[in-house]
């Protein structure tokens, strides 16, 4: 079986405050975009997980998220079932795109139908919270609000089909470090949300990312990057989540090429495109 597994970015991260058990409570909006890794997946005749991978920089072990998803799976439904997956890496570690949360909801979403476990998508969101907070988006995708850790999703409506230019620095930044080192006083407030602001009006104008101000602080050529990227007008430009990639969304396809000519020669850059709901599963979904 062989599937699809997409990045995404966040239109929009603010936190709200601090949570009991240490981790942030954020208002996010996810969105998939086109750049995926490809997963294939083989039963064996035996209960082993095995696990490669193209990206030589990616443990390949027992702490990978795959591996992870792949033996809750087991334990949760008392399986003897095993799988032989390799990974073809397309999506960059590091960089706040999700790459290592989609392969991990695409092993569950995988599993669930090679092992003929029949689990419903919402249990299998469930599941996915254990392993990482931007899990259970991947098995819902197209547009949504997270709020929670992130886990907790609202599916919104999709926008038109977006061009989206990610530039992607040799930078790996750890989300952990980001989190810790964050230390505005004053969170968002409801009443000055762009989120809520555009939940009840859609507009990309005045969205923000309030961890970029600690990024910035530790790697201020991540916000050089922006500072070009918002050169060529674009509908919004962020860094996507903890970073360190950045993106910009284009409505209109010749400012995105323009961007992308004008930036390959200095940075590593890849064009892209928003995917609905309904697109991105019918991707996902191709090989399987």
């Amino acid at each position: 079986m062989r599937i699809r597994s997409f990045a995404k970015i966040n239109l929009g991260l603010e936190i709200v405050g601090k949570r009991p058990d240490d981790y942030h409570e954020v208002r996010t909006l996810y969105q998939t975009i086109s750049l995926s890794d490809a997963m294939d997946f083989m039963p064996t005749d035996n209960d082993r997980i095995e696990l490669s991978g193209t990206d030589p920089a990616i443990p390949w072990d027992e702490g990978n998220l795959i591996y992870r998803a792949a033996e809750l799976l087991q334990q949760r439904f008392s399986l003897r079932r095993g799988v032989s997956i390799r990974v073809e890496k397309n999506i960059p570690a590091g960089k706040g795109l999700g790459g290592g949360s989609a392969n991990a909801a695409m092993t569950l979403f995988a599993l669930n139908s090679l092992w003929e476990i029949g689990c419903p998508t919402a249990e299998l969101q469930k599941m996915g919270r254990e392993l990482g907070a931007d899990v259970p988006f991947f098995l819902q995708g197209g547009l949504c609000l997270g709020t929670g850790r992130g886990d907790v999703l609202q599916p919104l409506t999709d926008l038109p089909a977006l061009a989206c230019l990610l530039i992607l620095p040799e930078i790996f930044i750890s989300t952990a470090g980001v989190y810790a080192n964050f230390c505005k006083s004053l969170t968002s407030k409801d009443k000055d949300s762009k989120i809520i602001q555009f939940l009840d009006s859609p507009n990309l104008v005045g969205l923000y990312n309030e961890l970029e101000e600690t990024i910035f602080c530790s790697y201020p050529q991540v916000e050089d990057i922006k500072d070009r990227l918002r050169a060529f007008e674009p509908e919004l430009s962020l860094v996507s989540g903890s970073g360190s990639a950045v993106f910009a969304v284009f409505t209109d396809q010749s400012r995105a090429d323009r961007a992308r000519n004008k930036l390959r020669s200095e940075f590593m850059v890849c064009l892209t495109e928003t995917l609905s709901r309904e697109r991105y599963w019918n991707q996902v979904k191709t090989g399987v």
